[in-house]
């Protein structure tokens, strides 16, 4: 019997430390350089030492503020400030490797299709197919009124929005330009025929796009498409949209439960449940010895900040933490954030969680489970939520950097590769095809981006 293959992104944003507040000033981090190529050229090669699917690159357009109405605390303790942009560093990343793909996150609250699917295709084509995209609607407040909006968008029309502005994307990258619209033909003067270069002729409640697609045909056509969704909605959309998504959970239940009802979401789409990946967020601490990994989890700790933590998770959340007793218990909710980061301690299954326990806790890796110890501690860990929480991959959350990544790869990979789980060679050429399997650079059939293009009637 053919063993369950794990996939692996590293989890990574362009920031000192993004996802473990405060470790920028570990002694053993890189973090501060995070604004030089050859931090992100250095970090793309060990991922694809690892033999990593990806490299997955959060990202947010405006500051951590909600905490006592002031973006103060982000400043001071970094806390995903400074922000630089995810995309412009993927080019660099792409000429020293091969196989690695790249998952930059970009809003559909306040990017625009027409341009977005430009900037896309363009990465496509610079990396000859390695390209996905972490679509996200966006949560926090001083982002829409620095992008000209006077408050947040309400969650359902953020979705709303975000669903058309897929539609229009999947037009332009799929029905725009025929797959031989580029003859190259000298003789006539003729790069591409005209005649196979489409109008999208979109008109809809948020987006009026004519058209046509900027790019010719890229690799993949449509990047591999990941999302995060956690509330209903965002599930919903998710299961719809998301070849990947990403989530996070405390435990071996909770991811249980998230996996099994992501699938009969997508299941309720016209897809098939193992259409869609599910990559739970982990931050490995690995040692040679027990006691030397959860030394290093101690000194990681130390580092941490806790009023730099309170002011991302209440940017996270959209609750001001400042206003709270440390020990009042955090409560069941409906935030117009992040609700996931929100049920991480509201709805835990195995614990009750005070303000000042879900701080501490997520300081590191954004509070993400810990999976501490040995390689070979840590490979059961992985092989068993695999196996018993059916996850099919793991987003892997950085402690120190370049540190958590480089241990990982050294240590944990080979632990993996030797039981049979994990690949020793990549499979494809493209991402897609490294995540689904040699040969299916492009997005399924049933898919909403193929279903679409199989019932346009473009003229």
């Amino acid at each position: 019997m053919t063993k369950k293959q794990i996939h692996l992104n590293g989890f990574i944003q362009n920031s000192p430390s993004p996802h473990s507040t405060g470790l920028w000033k570990h002694e053993k981090d890189q973090g501060i350089h995070h604004n030089r190529l050859d931090y992100w050229t250095d970090a793309a090669k060990t991922l694809e030492r690892g033999k990593f699917d990806a490299m997955f690159i959060a990202d947010v357009l405006g500051t951590y503020s909600v905490y006592g109405d002031s973006h103060d605390a982000a400043v001071k303790h970094a806390v995903q400030l400074p922000a630089h942009d995810p995309t412009l560093v993927i080019p660099a990343m792409a000429a020293v490797t091969k196989h690695l793909g790249f998952a930059p996150t970009i809003s559909t609250t306040y990017a625009q299709p027409y341009a977005l699917a430009r900037q896309l295709s363009t990465l496509d084509h610079l990396t000859e197919g390695r390209v996905a995209w972490n679509v996200v609607t966006s949560y926090l407040e001083s982002e829409a009124v620095n992008l000209g909006l006077k408050t947040r968008l309400p969650k359902e029309m953020r979705y709303n929005r975000a669903d058309e502005f897929l539609e229009v994307v999947y037009k332009l990258w799929e029905d725009s330009w025929e797959n031989d619209a580029v003859i190259y033909d000298r003789v006539s003067d003729t790069f591409a025929d005209p005649q196979k270069v489409h109008l999208i002729d979109h008109h809809g409640e948020f987006f009026d796009v004519p058209g046509p697609h900027l790019v010719e045909p890229s690799p993949q056509r449509t990047p591999v498409l990941f999302q995060a969704g956690a509330s209903p909605k965002g599930r919903d959309f998710a299961a719809k949209h998301a070849e990947a998504v990403f989530t996070k959970n405390h435990s071996l239940a909770a991811l249980s439960a998230y996996v099994k009802d992501i699938r009969e979401r997508t299941v309720a789409q016209g897809r098939q449940a193992d259409d869609i990946k599910v990559f739970p967020m982990i931050l490995p601490i690995v040692g040679r010895t027990e006691a030397e990994a959860y030394e290093k989890y101690e000194t990681l700790k130390d580092s941490v900040s806790y009023e730099g933590t309170a002011a991302l998770l209440s940017g996270h959340t959209g609750i001001d933490f400042s206003r709270y007793d440390p020990d009042e218990y955090i409560e069941d909710i409906e935030t117009n954030a992040v609700q996931g980061n929100l049920d991480m301690y509201a709805k835990d299954p195995d614990r009750r969680w005070t303000l000042r326990e879900a701080i501490k806790n997520h300081g590191l890796g954004n509070g993400t489970v810990k999976f501490i110890g040995t390689p070979k501690q840590i490979a059961d860990r992985i092989e068993e939520w695999a196996t018993e929480g059916d996850a099919d991959g793991f987003n892997v959350a950085q402690g120190d950097s370049p540190g958590t990544f480089e241990a990982f790869v050294d240590l944990v990979v080979p632990e993996l590769q030797a039981r049979g789980i994990y690949r020793t060679e990549y499979e494809g050429e493209t991402l897609r095809e490294n995540m689904f399997g040699k040969g299916r650079a492009h997005i399924a059939e049933n898919h909403p981006a193929r279903r679409q293009k199989l019932a346009s009637h473009i003229k």
